[in-house]
């Protein structure tokens, strides 16, 4: 028999072809983000979840089916699902972690170059027809290579980010909560630097931390005052690690030189002001949109699904007390 499959929204279509043969499939058909009664309305009956970051499952989800054998996240991160409330009805959870790292790097380095060299502004500027020919003043940025880059939290994408650096012969300092060892640093071309010292002393501030309770606006106003005015934030972890309003007024004030943003403390909504400005680049929660990434994302996520399903041991479970 194929399990039975709740999908929340539509993945690439390899992985869709492969959901269609091995599953029994029922899927949301429109490009939104569904409501919490139509989530629970889809479960009813199923075997599984294949689900989003974007959908908030919590333990009323959970209790529309109570034989729920697995919630598959379409994501690395999990905070979009009540750990704790699937492990009491031992509903195990899984994620998708490690094949998005090269891909979040890429774009976080995206977004300092695109920041420093004026990439948007000047794109606009010749689409508009304003560009009347080369002119030694015009757009004007900072160069990448030989900067001081700080990277606070050193996990899978922190590192990835950390050898892309090492091509532009930027100056590498990092925190994190557990420290490297000596060897560990030397391979990297990196040395850890104290937080508030990171800030004060970094061209680039990359966060690259995971959210949780501790890292909820790791960076606001005061973090953001000790940082250099001509550095720049970059963001390509979770929205909530960054006090926006914070962020708001740090660029008003001119504390620093600009952001780029992929992730936002309220997604989709985003701070009018920083929609105005020109030294911000925003994308729209893109770091892992590849076509190869995303295939696997979706791959792996339903080798949990079926593992689960089967009675297998699931690759990557979250919360193994689920299964005692």
């Amino acid at each position: 028999m194929k399990p039975k499959v709740f999908l929340t929204r539509e993945l690439p279509p390899k992985v869709m072809e492969r959901l269609q043969q091995e599953t029994e499939l029922e899927m949301n058909t429109e490009d939104r983000v569904l409501t919490k009664q139509e989530i629970i309305n889809g479960v009813k009956g199923k075997d599984a979840l294949l689900c989003l970051l974007t959908d908030t499952i919590d333990g009323a989800i959970m209790d529309a089916n109570p034989a729920l054998k697995v919630i598959a996240n379409y994501a690395v991160g999990f905070n979009n699902i009540d750990i704790a409330a699937a492990t009491q009805r031992r509903i195990p959870v899984s994620n998708t972690p490690g094949v998005l790292t090269e891909t979040s790097a890429d774009l976080a380095f995206t977004l300092m170059t695109t920041l420093t060299r004026r990439i948007v502004e000047a794109d606009k500027f010749v689409r508009t027809g304003k560009w009347k020919g080369w002119g030694p003043l015009q757009y004007l940025g900072t160069d990448i290579y030989g900067a001081t880059l700080g990277i606070i939290g050193l996990g899978r994408i922190g590192k990835a980010i950390a050898k892309r650096a090492k091509g532009f012969d930027m100056n590498i300092v990092y925190w994190n909560r557990t420290k490297l060892t000596e060897s560990e640093e030397k391979e990297l071309g990196l040395s850890y630097s104290p937080f508030d010292d990171l800030l004060k002393k970094s061209d680039f501030v990359s966060l690259n931390v995971a959210y949780n309770k501790n890292t909820f606006h790791l960076m606001s106003t005061r973090e953001f005052g000790l940082m250099k005015e001509s550095a720049y934030v970059i963001n390509t972890a979770r929205g909530p690690v960054m006090d926006e309003n914070a962020l708001v007024n740090a660029l008003k004030e001119n504390q620093i030189m600009g952001a780029g943003l992929d992730v936002y403390e309220e997604e989709p909504e985003i701070n009018p002001e920083l929609l105005a400005m020109d030294n911000t680049v925003l994308l729209p929660h893109i770091a892992s949109a590849t076509i190869a990434t995303r295939t696997k994302m979706g791959m792996i996520a339903l080798d949990n699904l079926l593992a689960a399903c089967n009675g297998d041991q699931i690759p990557n479970l979250v919360n193994k007390e689920s299964m005692i």
